[in-house]
């Protein structure tokens, strides 16, 4: 309103702020002889600072005068101005300074400037707590949600604006109500007790930048409105409105079981459309190619012996109809690597000892081999075993790789350069030659890394072998010389996980810098980065066609992300500790989630849903896997313990009607005693690793620990 923009210029110019009121002058389009003498009251009743804030263009902003801010007692008059976005006038008696508007983490923390008066935070927060337990039974569990983020935003508040004693009073009484999820979480905030700690605290940030979703039911909401708006409590109203997103949903109130089964993320739930794209789980059709089967026996016997070369796929091909699956990505959807003749030969020996894999099931466990590291050399930090189960490697803290071959078949490198050139290229055997036998042994250590080694991968193809660790990189190991043929550098702080994707050539790592990155052999800068984790993505998976990737994660979230375009397709919330372990189903229509509260979850990738929760661990699961036809998820945890799991009755007759999908009422099964087949202990050795063979016997391993 051009009464106000005049009193600012004449303020301005009063007091000496020539260049402020230049700029002013030209985004307003006023002219000097416009200046009037009659409105010269305004805006001096403080003797504080005026800030003009940034804002979108054709939004007034009120910006504060004084000490405190517009709408409170006692504070000056607001000036109202709208400014194109990009500049913050700062005004103050020392001159003018234009600055860029960089959403640094003062801005961030900006929005909490006072509003309210910090002796009532205590009576705001008790009056509702007292309003939500009084409330109707239905309405109680929904609405008991809203107490955690506002108990943050309130105790952050009362930091920001440096009220100290009654921010501690306030987090005394209250921070026992809280869940007992959010521990870890208060543990933080418990820190945080002056204005300076906030500026460098990530998980304060993230807790201000990201709206925390609640989803409640369109009556349990008009309720609470009715409550706010009848009592003023504008304190608490600003907060829901301003840091809370509400997703609000048509129908019944969830329960308190159905509730806390989704809660517990560092961002509340997921939004149901963060849900609702379409996602091609199905699997992508096998090249078809001849198998010869007449010659069978005799290769029985020569199994051991005969070279073996590439590429598994996870799924038994031989028993699976050549028909397109209406669920599958177009075949051309990503770019795949062509099938080499030795990964023909590969498919063939997997589709033979797929004709003799043990049939699993509840009256059929599998045997289990359990793989115990001895004498752990500080400790071993991860595991993986060939889709062939020809060897096995061990990344450990004292920054080395170890490769083992857990075949009769020793490992041996390629001969040297002048040795390879006297062989006879034209020859049948002319693989087997190149190697030098001289180097023949059970175990190859691989140097390189300069900190401790979170994951390891295999290829399909079994050529090359991925590490990943605390120093930052990625590294690609050549398993014919056994030598270092890359490091990837992208990830600035320590990687946690790298997995191959199951075609080769891709890979995927995760780690402390919150985001995934999509890698592949031949370019050393990452295809696609993944961002949208709150806190370190502690694990990372492909689905079964190559198209998506799984990312667990620190915040307690799920992700799963779309190779093609690096969209986040689906968010899955419902833990109550950072993950560690997922695996996909074979089908690819379903992913199991482990994570430190000892529960694994099961989701259903296409409604998005989850659909079954397998309680039984008490401790955190580090390995999850599915027999290779997916009747059987097996689980491995810190307790020392493998437990079985019928899968083919967890997925069975799914609830998955429209009704359930639109509102997120999942009514989990209270039946994991039904569906655990078995319970195996170790003596003392946590289980970080399992591994199905083409055959379904289990492969379990894990470092023996003394204590």
């Amino acid at each position: 309103d051009r009464q106000t923009l005049v009193a600012v210029l004449q303020f301005l110019r009063r007091s000496n702020l020539r260049e402020s009121e230049e700029i002013l002058r030209r985004e307003a389009r006023l002219l000097g002889d416009d200046l009037g003498g009659n409105v010269a009251t305004v805006a001096t009743s403080s003797p504080g600072v005026a800030a003009v804030a940034a804002v979108p263009p054709g939004k007034g902003e009120v910006c504060g005068v004084g000490p405190t801010s517009a709408g409170t007692p006692g504070s000056g008059e607001p000036v109202c101005c709208s400014q194109p976005r990009g500049l913050s006038v700062m005004l103050g008696h020392k001159g003018a300074v234009v600055v860029e508007d960089q959403p640094d983490v003062s801005a961030v923390l900006s929005a909490y400037n006072q509003q309210g008066d910090p002796t009532l935070y205590e009576e705001y927060y008790s009056g509702l707590k007292h309003f939500i337990e009084c409330s109707l039974d239905c309405h109680r569990a929904e609405l008991s949600q809203l107490f955690y983020p506002l108990f943050v935003h309130m105790y952050l508040e009362l930091v920001y604006n440096q009220h100290e004693s009654e921010a501690k009073s306030f987090f005394e009484r209250f921070h026992g109500d809280q869940e007992c999820y959010y521990q870890d979480d208060l543990r933080v905030l418990s820190s945080l007790t002056k204005k300076e700690h906030m500026k460098g605290n990530e998980t304060m940030l993230d807790f201000r930048t990201s709206k925390f979703v609640l989803r409640i039911s369109r009556d349990s909401y008009q309720l609470l409105k009715r409550h706010l708006q009848e009592k003023q409590n504008n304190q608490i109203w600003n907060i829901v409105q301003e840091h809370l997103y509400i997703d609000i949903f048509d129908g019944m109130p969830r329960s308190k079981q159905q509730i806390d089964a989704m809660v517990g993320s560092l961002a509340g739930e997921a939004k149901r459309e963060a849900n609702k794209a379409k996602v091609f789980f199905g699997l992508l059709k096998e090249p078809e190619f001849d198998v010869p089967l007449d010659d069978e026996d005799e290769e029985g016997e020569n199994e051991e012996g005969k070279p073996k070369k590439k590429k598994p796929k996870k799924d038994n091909v031989g028993s699976k109809s050549k028909k397109q699956d209406p669920n599958a990505p177009p075949q051309n959807r990503i770019p795949l690597p062509e099938l080499k003749d030795s990964d023909k030969l590969d498919k063939v020996m997997n589709m033979k000892e797929a004709a003799r894999r043990v049939r699993l099931g509840p009256e059929c466990l599998p045997s289990i081999c359990f793989y115990t590291f001895l004498n752990a050399y500080q400790g071993l930090t991860a595991v993986d075993i060939t889709d062939d189960s020809s060897m096995i490697v061990g990344g450990f803290a004292d920054s080395t790789v170890r490769v083992w071959s857990v075949t009769p078949k020793k490992l041996r490198s390629v001969k040297t350069a002048a040795d390879l050139s006297l062989i006879d290229k034209e020859s049948d055997d002319v693989l087997e030659r190149i190697m030098d036998e001289k180097t023949a042994s059970e175990l190859k250590i691989l140097y390189g890394h300069s900190g401790p080694v979170y994951g390891t991968s295999f290829s399909p193809d079994r050529n090359y072998l991925l590490s990943c660790s605390e120093d930052g990189t990625v590294r690609l190991w050549s398993l014919q010389t056994f030598t270092c043929l890359v490091g990837y550098k992208g990830h600035n702080y320590p990687v946690w996980d790298t997995q191959f994707s199951p075609y080769g050539y891709y890979f995927v790592s995760g780690g402390h810098d919150r985001v995934a990155r999509l890698w592949a052999t031949d370019h050393y800068q990452p295809l696609r980065i993944f961002a949208g984790h709150l806190a370190d993505v502690t694990c990372t998976r492909f689905h079964p066609n190559s198209n998506y990737i799984a990312t667990g994660s620190a915040d307690r979230t799920i992700r799963l992300w779309d190779v093609l375009n690096g969209n986040c397709v689906r968010i899955f919330t419902g833990h109550k500790g950072p993950i560690h372990s997922l695996a996909f189903s074979p089908n690819g229509r379903f992913l199991a989630t482990g994570a430190t509260d000892g529960r694994v979850l099961l989701w259903d990738i296409g409604h998005g849903l989850m659909v079954g929760e397998l309680k039984g661990h008490t401790d955190t699961i580090y390995a999850l896997r599915f027999s290779r036809d997916g009747e059987i998820l097996a689980s491995g945890s810190m307790d020392n313990t493998v437990r079985l799991w019928d899968a083919v009755k967890a997925f069975e007759d799914l609830e998955t009607d429209d009704f359930t999908t639109a509102t997120g009422h999942i009514n989990l099964p209270e039946n994991s005693q039904d569906l655990l087949l078995g319970t195996y202990m170790t003596k003392s050795t946590p289980v970080v690793h399992l591994h199905f063979t083409r055959r379904n016997l289990l492969l379990a391993a894990g470092a023996y620990s003394s204590q």
